[in-house]
């Protein structure tokens, strides 16, 4: 048996009337569309009428029969688009690796706030780091840098680049790479990376 609270935040979802609304728009029978998905006609009334909520698996087997993601039934759940901010007072403040000795660059998350990223993205600032210091990572997807102040020296793979302020760069980040502050008192970027 559900909670209320759950209850509640399924129903937000509207799975039911979505389902009901696409069905008749494909001009389909609740027999027809058990017929192709193996389920039975009650249980899908019970869904449409929001008497009952679907497992994943129930609703992925109904979305593959309309050519649709399972986004189409559980995104734009909200009356309003999804605003975020993080006053720069709040930034989650992250090392490059905590407890390291030598500590490369902070990141500040700038979209924590928000609950379904595509992508992430960082107010980064560089320290300096002597060239035998460069600890290379790599992570699925790709990455994006626009440099805000001073110069930083980005390493991917095997070449290196100087970037100045105002200078972009978009690269793979599953290639091994690494970041430093080249020259000057300060170095800083915004960082978005995304999978």
């Amino acid at each position: 048996m559900l909670s209320a609270t759950v209850q509640k935040g399924l129903s937000d979802y509207g799975i039911g009337e979505r389902l009901r609304t696409l069905r008749l728009k494909k001009k389909m029978g609740l027999v027809e569309l058990g017929k192709h998905t193996g389920l039975s006609p009650a249980l899908l009334s019970k869904i449409e009428r929001g008497r009952l909520f679907p497992t994943l698996p129930t609703l992925l087997r109904i979305a593959l029969v309309f050519s649709v993601g399972l986004e189409f039934f559980i995104s734009g759940a909200r009356d309003k688009p999804l605003v975020a901010i993080v006053r720069r007072t709040e930034r989650l403040q992250l090392p490059d690796r905590p407890g390291a000795g030598t500590v490369m660059y902070q990141f500040e998350s700038l979209d924590f706030a928000a609950t379904e990223r595509r992508f992430n993205s960082y107010y980064a600032t560089f320290l300096p780091v002597s060239e035998d210091q460069l600890r290379p990572h790599a992570h699925p997807g790709v990455e994006f840098i626009v440099v805000v102040h001073g110069s930083l020296g980005l390493r991917v793979g095997t070449d290196d680049y100087v970037l100045a302020a105002g200078d972009s760069v978009y690269f793979e980040s599953s290639v091994p790479h690494a970041y430093r502050r080249v020259a000057g008192r300060t170095c800083s970027a915004v960082v978005v990376t995304a999978p």
